[in-house]
């Protein structure tokens, strides 16, 4: 897809805030144009719809140790626990960063967040236009009782460009009230999620709206946690990753009149264009894979007007040794109307079944921000099966046998479980490249959504050692995961009496039973994890995609780097 955010990161060892030399300036693009999404959606006629030809917004990310109090800009936010508004015996802050903006503002700051009744509580914010500081205005958001993780941070760095916006501000500082207790890593994690969130924030995908605003923020500097060649590389390193995740946003909000198969596969091509030291793309039509014997994926293809594309890009370290070679495949489903079974009645939600191609967007995502990160000792497969679930005379029918790439037979029951039928020639196709670890990303189950809700995704692995690693590296990106059994005796569910198996069980147990199918398709030897991330890709109350599972991939895929 297209350019979403530049970020150019600096930073200064300078302890005033009038000193103006930095130590280095570092300039990288997350996509190189929107115009490249819009050529290769050109093919899009249905409603005559293309993406607009934006310009990506420019943030300037700065770190300092300064005086706060002596800031020069538009708004200084300041992070603020429950415990950092405690006050003295004359009701002055004790904490030292509070203490001395109100002493600057004589009393002000205080008397103002004892009137809105601000609390330091996740959620709360305040602005303040002032005068007595550099800055014009101060706000105060809360960070809750004790913040330590990257979600809190993230969220933190979101508040912060939210309140941007809402003045229209071009530059802001942002600052901890307590920040003297962390450690050098602690910092740097910090420094990490706050930049993250703040990109992400600012991120709005306004390309198919007739009109938008381009956010007037131009600039943020973060006082307090350090400067330094590794901040430097963190802050190089979130904005990689976030360019992958809002380059998997703007997959996931696309519709599907614009976003087919042949759509997806070109925008994967362009990435290993883009990145051609370290990828390499291969994009198989509808008729080699017949020839790999695809038909559990060419069946569920079947009734749609527009061909399926087997999409595979291959990652290779620029130099050095591969030591271990990884896959991620990813569920493409570009729309699912649900076949025969159709989606029908409240709460089927066909309306957002673009999203149904969530786990191809986290697995691309993943590949856009590892090809500008170029980790080495890794070899990484991103495996996606490319199609529509659609309605027509020569469609899939409840009842039909379709025969997977490894021999295994499959009584379709129900056309409305057809991931899983595209995810079983993906896992085949995955463990033929003698890969040792296989993770699988999929928008799967409504049952994982009503067992874990909205924001968690589930995790199905026969396999403690790559659960650890795949926890580990969610622990740092902030994504909430979740371990669920799979449970063997549930299969007796899925037998059949033409088949090897039927492709959906009974409505108990369902995101289980659906990963125990998955299982049927992955080698022995090889390590595979199942992640149903239904609920997590999709934010409701935005009404947009959220770039689910591209944080951790990178994260573990870098650990595996190691």
């Amino acid at each position: 897809m297209a350019a979403i955010a530049t970020i150019f990161v600096s930073l200064s060892n300078s302890s005033s805030s009038s000193l103006s030399l930095v130590t280095s300036r570092l300039h990288f693009a997350a996509f190189p144009t929107r115009k490249l999404m819009s050529h290769s959606l050109a093919r899009a006629t249905l409603g005559l719809t293309q993406p607009a030809n934006a310009e990506a917004p420019k943030i300037s990310f700065t770190a300092k140790d300064v005086d706060v109090t002596e800031w020069k800009g538009d708004i200084l936010a300041v992070g603020v626990t429950e415990k950092d508004l405690a006050r003295d015996a004359n009701s002055r802050f004790e904490n030292v960063i509070l203490k001395k903006i109100d002493s600057k503002l004589g009393g002000l700051l205080a008397e103002a967040s004892y009137e809105e009744d601000f609390s330091g509580k996740v959620g709360q914010s305040t602005v303040l236009r002032i005068t007595g500081l550099g800055s014009k205005r101060v706000s105060l958001i809360g960070l809750g009782q004790s913040p330590s993780t990257t979600a809190f941070f993230k969220g933190f760095g979101e508040a912060v460009v939210a309140a941007a916006k809402s003045t229209q501000a071009s530059n802001v500082a942002i600052v901890l009230a307590s920040s003297e207790g962390l450690s050098a890593q602690s910092k740097l994690s910090t420094a990490y999620a706050i930049a993250s969130g703040a990109v992400l924030g600012i991120f709005e995908d306004n390309r198919y709206k007739s009109e938008s605003k381009k956010p007037a923020l131009k600039s943020v500097e973060i006082i307090g946690l350090g400067t330094g060649p590794e901040l430097e590389k963190k802050l190089k390193y979130a904005g990689y990753v976030s360019s992958g995740i809002i380059f998997g946003r703007e997959l996931v909000n696309s519709p599907a009149n614009v976003l087919t198969p042949g759509a997806l596969a070109e925008e994967a091509s362009k990435i290993a264009a883009t990145y051609n030291d370290v990828f390499t793309a291969t994009i198989l039509n509808a008729e080699q894979c017949k020839e790999l014997k695809m038909g559990s994926y060419l069946g569920v293809a079947a009734a749609s007007a527009n061909p399926p594309h087997f999409i595979h890009l291959r990652y290779k370290p620029p130099t050095g040794p591969v030591n271990v070679k990884l896959a991620l495949v990813g569920k493409g489903l570009t729309f699912d109307s649900g076949g025969y079974n159709i989606k029908t009645g409240p709460g089927c939600s066909i309306e957002l079944m673009k999203f149904d191609m969530g786990g191809s967007a986290a697995v691309l995502g993943t590949a856009k921000a590892l090809g500008q990160i170029k980790p080495l000792g890794v070899e990484v497969h991103f495996i996606v099966a490319a199609c529509e679930n659609m309605i027509s005379g020569t469609g899939m029918r409840p009842g039909d046998v379709v025969t997977a790439s490894n021999g295994k037979t499959i009584e379709v029951n129900n056309t409305d479980a057809e991931g899983r039928l595209t995810l079983a020639d993906a896992l085949v196709y995955a463990c033929n490249q003698g890969v040792e670890k296989i993770v699988d990303l999929a928008t799967l189950t409504g049952a994982c959504v009503v067992a874990l809700g909205p924001s968690i995704a589930g995790v199905f692995t026969p396999s403690d050692d790559l659960a650890k690693e795949v926890f580990e590296a969610s622990e740092v990106s902030g994504e909430k995961l979740w371990r669920l059994p799979l449970e063997e005796s549930y299969w007796e569910t899925m037998k059949s009496g033409v088949a090897d198996m039927v492709n959906t069980g009974g409505r108990q147990g369902g995101a289980i039973i659906a990963a125990l199918f998955l299982k049927q398709f992955v080698d022995e030897k090889v390590q595979w994890m199942h992640i149903d991330m239904a609920g997590p890709v999709w934010n409701d109350k935005k009404r947009s995609a959220t770039g689910f599972g591209i944080a951790t991939l990178v994260e573990w895929v870098l650990k595996n780097a190691k």
